[in-house]
């Protein structure tokens, strides 16, 4: 997966493209693969890097969504446990059956959630990970040692998906180059082009190089989460906004905080909303809040009461009480959610997805989650395939095997989530030694990483690195910063920059990684 390769490509080329996605989250990158995957010629394009935003900032669940079943969205929640088996099947050096246990403080709750979760079980089906079960007083706190005990009765342990976000993404953009399809990050779409009044392509800006290039296609998808709005003005200024961003914000605390092999879930917080303890990479992350905001930004930064609520709501349930100094990273995500009218409250407002053509051709799709994103991806391929006049063609990832797939069994060491690609970066730090020197101290990442993520990952920036190629910024916010100059220079040994891209590159890195550290 190189980048330069699909620039002299775009460049040079004279035919239209199938079609094009604007767009690297989740969303894009699955009707990205699913297009390749039917056979067409399809080329996607990001403006900043691969799960840059909300995909990248997720709660790191790949679930049904109990919380929807509360609310009686049986059709969304089918859809979602299906595709938890799916992705659990085709990724399975991402995706890990995890035990979730919801602790018990009152009499009723016990029942209550054990009949619901005995719901969830049915409706997986076939697809289903483990069968939930009541779980005793002492079998609870076996499980989570580290769990308020005060008023504890007993436990509901279930089962769903846990992964890493940026990873399945980068996964992903390889998956659509194996299949003959092509991806570019840094490079944003600055205008759209169109003919007798039908989009026919976008005017796209390489942002490393500034260079713009004219990209034509039979159609054109505009996949970009929460900046699907900016988009739909590009090809009409006057249309309203169909989606409305909410923020969700999580601390990522170390390890000790919960040291079990199970996660929290918490159905109602004193608030009502859900609340998640979940083990990640040998640490816990602890989430979400669900806040409307007014404008979706790159780089959201947590609000106040949003860390306030976190470290009140996480002190309820855990033994130890997190202090700021405790909060390795915290970052903040924004959901696409699909405006339903004028609500305040986010529960109002849509969380499927949802798919509109414009009059001029354009396909906006928008909302759902990673969860659901193969099943979205169908969704606007067949949609497409109406808009280009080509096809159609049936689709065929419901049992793809997703770029790093593995029969292997994992040696539960940090490379694992590579996948298939872990034993070349392994042969790759056994034949270079220098690459097996650790960037920050207490945390597994490697120099091979960074010359792996360069050669092969299509990493540009320090932070394409540190943020989504590793995930030392969410896992360590303060020692990331420390080692974003060393990175850079292993970086300018692939890539053969100079000493002023060095300090630029720190210097990036470090405004957005301060927005992660706990203050």
């Amino acid at each position: 997966m190189n980048r330069d390769p699909v620039l002299d490509e775009i460049t040079n080329r004279t035919d239209p493209f199938d079609i094009l996605v604007i767009g690297g989250g989740a969303t894009g990158l699955g009707a990205a693969v699913d297009a390749a995957a039917r056979g067409y010629q399809v080329l996607l394009v990001e403006q900043c890097d691969f799960s840059k935003g909300t995909s990248s900032r997720s709660t790191k669940l790949v679930h049904g969504g109990v919380r929807y079943l509360q609310q009686g969205n049986i059709s969304l929640v089918l859809e979602a446990l299906k595709e938890r088996g799916l992705l659990y099947r085709n990724a399975p050096h991402l995706v890990h059956n995890m035990a979730f246990v919801i602790p018990t403080y009152s009499w009723w709750q016990g029942p209550f959630y054990g009949i619901g979760m005995k719901v969830y079980d049915r409706m997986a089906g076939r697809l289903g990970l483990s069968p939930s079960r009541i779980l005793s007083r002492e079998e609870t706190i076996e499980a989570i040692p580290t769990i308020e005990t005060e008023d504890l009765i007993q436990g509901v342990q279930y089962h769903d998906g846990q992964f890493d976000d940026s990873r399945l993404a980068v996964n992903l953009a390889q998956t659509i180059f194996d299949l003959g399809g092509r991806a570019v990050n840094h490079a944003k779409v600055v205008g759209l082009m169109k003919e007798s009044g039908l989009v026919c392509g976008v005017l796209l800006k390489d942002e490393l190089s500034g260079k713009e290039m004219e990209v034509r296609s039979r159609c054109v998808i505009n996949a970009t989460g929460v900046f699907v709005d900016d988009i739909r003005r590009m090809n009409n200024p006057d249309v309203s906004n169909i989606v409305v961003p909410s923020q969700g914000v999580h601390l990522v605390l170390p390890r000790y905080f919960l040291p079990g092999d199970s996660a929290i879930m918490i159905p109602k917080t004193s608030d009502g909303r859900v609340l998640f303890a979940v083990p990640w990479h040998d640490h816990v992350i602890v989430g979400t809040t669900d806040t409307l905001v007014a404008k979706a930004t790159l780089d959201p930064l947590p609000l106040a009461e949003e860390k306030e609520f976190l470290m009140t709501e996480s002190a309820r349930y855990l033994t130890n009480d997190p202090t700021p100094s405790d909060v390795c990273s915290i970052f903040a995500g924004l959901r696409p959610l699909v405006n339903a009218g004028e609500s305040e409250d986010t529960k109002a407002i849509s969380r499927d997805h949802s798919i509109f053509v414009d009059d001029t051709g354009l396909l906006t799709i928008t909302g759902g989650k990673w969860t659901t994103y193969r099943k979205m991806a169908l969704d606007v391929i067949d949609q497409a395939e109406l808009v280009a006049g080509v096809g159609p063609r049936p689709c065929c990832t419901e049992s793809l095997q997703i770029h790093g797939w593995t029969h292997q069994s994992p040696q539960n060491d940090h490379l694992d989530v590579y996948g298939a690609d872990a034993e070349s970066i392994r042969t790759l730090s056994r034949n270079e030694p220098e690459l097996q020197e650790k960037l920050i101290e207490g945390l597994d990442i490697m120099a091979a990483q960074v010359t792996w993520a360069v050669r092969h990952e299509m990493a540009q920036t320090v932070e394409d690195v540190l943020a989504r190629r590793t995930r030392a910024l969410l896992l360590n916010a303060r020692g990331s910063i420390v080692a974003a100059e060393k990175t850079a220079r292993w970086m300018v040994r692939e890539n053969g920059r100079n000493e002023a891209w060095v300090k630029d590159q720190v210097s990036s890195y470090r405004e957005v990684a301060n927005g992660y550290v706990f203050s």
